[in-house]
C-alpha cells in the first residue's frame, strides 16, 4: 500500500470559497428582483446539498414552494451567480487556505500525482487555480473531475470514481483531502482514504472513518500524508 496520488476537493478545501458563493447567490437574487437572502445559518443548512444548482432547487422546494420558477429560470439564476462568483475570483477576493500551496508543491517534488474531485464547475476550478497559483497551475493536476463529469453530486462517489479511473490507479493508492462529511462520504464510497480539514462551515460535523482530521493544513507535511495514508483502514465501498 503506497501513496501515489492526492485528490483535492475545491470548495472549502483548496480555498474558503463558501462565503464568496453565498454572496454571489445573494447578488444574483437581488439582480433578478428577488427578495431572497441567504444568511450564514441558512447557508450552512443548504451546504448539506452539494452543487449550486441542486442547492438552489432544494432551497426553492423547502423555503419558497410558492415561487413560480421554471427549470430555465433556475438555470439563469445559477448562471448569473456563477458569473458573479468568477468576478470575485478575478478580483482576488478568494485565497488558498494556508498550507495548500505548500502541500501541492512538496507533493509534486515528492513524485505524487495530483488530481481534483469537485462538484463545482470546471470554469470555477480553472479560474481559482489561475488566480491563486498562476495560469499554468491547472497543468499540475493530471485529472480535474468537476461537476460536469458526474451527474450525481457528493456524497455520491461518482466524481471520485471518475478521477480514479482517469488516473488508472487503485483507489487505495490515493489520498483524498476534503473539508466536509459529504465529501468524506463520497471519497470513502469510492474506496479512497481521506484526510479532513474542516472549513468555516463544516466545523462541528462528524468525520467518522477519516484517515485523519486536522484543524488546518498549514502544518501538514508530506511525511504526515504518507503516515496517515499508511495507517488508514481500507474504506468499505458501496
Amino acid at each position: 500500500m503506497t501513496l501515489r496520488a492526492i485528490i483535492f476537493d475545491v470548495d472549502g478545501t483548496l480555498a474558503e470559497t463558501e462565503e464568496a458563493h453565498r454572496h454571489a447567490f445573494n447578488e444574483a437574487f437581488r439582480d433578478a428582483g428577488l427578495d431572497w437572502r441567504w444568511d450564514r445559518d441558512l447557508y450552512a443548512e443548504l451546504l448539506a446539498v452539494a452543487g449550486g444548482r441542486e442547492r438552489l432547487r432544494h432551497y426553492i422546494a423547502r423555503h419558497r414552494p410558492d415561487a413560480n420558477l421554471q427549470e430555465s429560470d433556475i438555470a439563469r439564476l445559477h448562471h448569473a451567480k456563477t458569473a458573479i462568483y468568477q468576478g470575485f475570483i478575478t478580483e482576488g477576493r478568494i485565497e488558498l487556505r494556508p498550507g495548500v500551496e505548500q502541500i501541492l508543491r512538496t507533493a509534486r517534488k515528492g513524485g505524487l500525482r495530483l488530481a481534483i474531485a469537485t462538484t463545482t464547475t470546471r470554469g470555477n476550478v480553472l479560474g481559482l487555480l489561475a488566480a491563486t497559483l498562476g495560469t499554468d497551475s491547472a497543468r499540475w493536476f493530471e485529472v480535474i473531475g468537476a461537476g460536469e463529469d458526474s451527474p450525481a453530486k457528493k456524497p455520491d462517489p461518482g466524481v471520485y470514481r471518475h478521477v480514479v479511473a482517469a488516473l488508472d490507479m487503485a483507489p487505495f493508492d490515493c489520498l483524498a483531502i476534503e473539508d466536509s462529511a459529504i465529501g468524506l462520504a463520497a471519497a470513502s464510497g469510492a474506496g479512497i482514504p481521506t484526510l479532513v480539514a474542516p472549513s468555516v462551515y463544516t466545523r462541528g460535523e462528524t468525520f467518522t472513518g477519516a484517515a485523519a482530521v486536522v484543524e488546518d493544513l498549514a502544518a501538514v507535511t508530506l511525511a504526515d500524508l504518507r503516515r496517515w495514508h499508511a495507517a488508514a483502514t481500507r474504506p468499505v465501498t458501496a
